[in-house]
């Protein structure tokens, strides 16, 4: 697979360190080919089209599409689970099979589109932002603590303390990785809490030669200082999850656009993703800590 790598100084030369960084750059933002090479020729196209199926869905507009997607999950997890060079790629999944068993319990509780003679049956509208809040407090209203939290939870609230971060929020990790520092986006997002090689630079972790972000301590402080600009841009917990999971140019765009203030303004235009991760961040940090969103500092 060929690499375009950008030119840097005024003469477009580029030095060894620069084309090296530039290639562990393009290889931590990417799915990982040679880890796929290590499974049989037959799984490696299934998985790869598996893969950029779901991320397309995820930043899709529509939560009900990601149903039928379910099915395929839980074929693909046990052969990513089955290899180490795969293993990241099936811990990412397994933090995510929550959303696609919670797009088919919407899919049967929200009245389809009326389909009109000749034209193919419209997209299921989104459910609207307080029909998520409930689902997700319903369904994880009797799961027990993840064996992996209290391994980190101690662990994890002094440094969102540190940054003057509400330490409740650490609870995204449960969201976004199970817990399992190993967890691996086929996007590149990587760790604990899922951060992005920009955003992990951007907050003074490094990706390359040693990932930060797959350490506990640093991953943690990181996530947390992310977090805190986030809420001094958007004063609210809601829309700072959803920057964090969608993007701030996605979050501010929209409010924007439908002149809005507010997370439930906007929710159900925000990809299907976002939707819902901040209702699921937000009942489990009720979950765990019994306070809402609302009520953090």
């Amino acid at each position: 697979m060929t690499v375009s790598l950008p030119a840097w100084g005024q003469d477009n030369t580029i030095n060894l360190d620069d084309a090296v960084q530039s290639a562990q750059d393009w290889a931590t933002e990417n799915l990982d080919e040679d880890a796929l090479r290590t499974l049989q020729e037959a799984d490696q196209e299934k998985v790869r089209r598996f893969l950029d199926e779901i991320q397309k869905q995820f930043q899709g507009e529509y939560v009900i599409d990601l149903a039928r997607l379910r099915d395929a999950a839980k074929t693909i997890l046990p052969i990513l689970d089955s290899h180490e060079e795969t293993l990241p790629y099936a811990c990412w999944l397994k933090a995510r099979l929550d959303y696609l068993d919670t797009a088919e319990e919407l899919r049967l509780i929200i009245p389809p589109p009326k389909s009109e003679p000749g034209k193919p049956p419209p997209p299921f509208p989104n459910p609207p932002p307080e029909t998520e809040r409930e689902i997700w407090i319903k369904k994880l209203s009797d799961r027990p603590l993840p064996d992996e939290a209290r391994a980190f939870v101690d662990q994890l609230k002094p440094a969102f303390k540190d940054e003057s971060v509400p330490a409740e929020l650490v609870w995204i990790a449960e969201v976004e990785s199970s817990f399992d520092p190993r967890a691996r986006s086929p996007v590149g997002a990587a760790g604990l809490f899922q951060l992005m090689p920009d955003t992990a630079r951007q907050y003074g972790l490094r990706t390359w030669p040693l990932d930060q972000r797959l350490r506990t301590d640093e991953s943690a402080h990181a996530a947390a200082r992310y977090l805190k600009h986030l809420h001094q841009q958007f004063s609210d917990w809601r829309l700072a999850l959803a920057a964090y999971n969608a993007g701030e140019g996605t979050v501010t765009n929209l409010l924007k656009r439908h002149k809005a203030q507010t997370y439930d303004a906007i929710a159900t235009h925000l990809p299907a993703e976002t939707q819902l991760f901040v209702p699921k961040v937000e009942a489990t940090v009720f979950r765990r800590e019994g306070v809402k969103l609302s009520e953090l500092p």
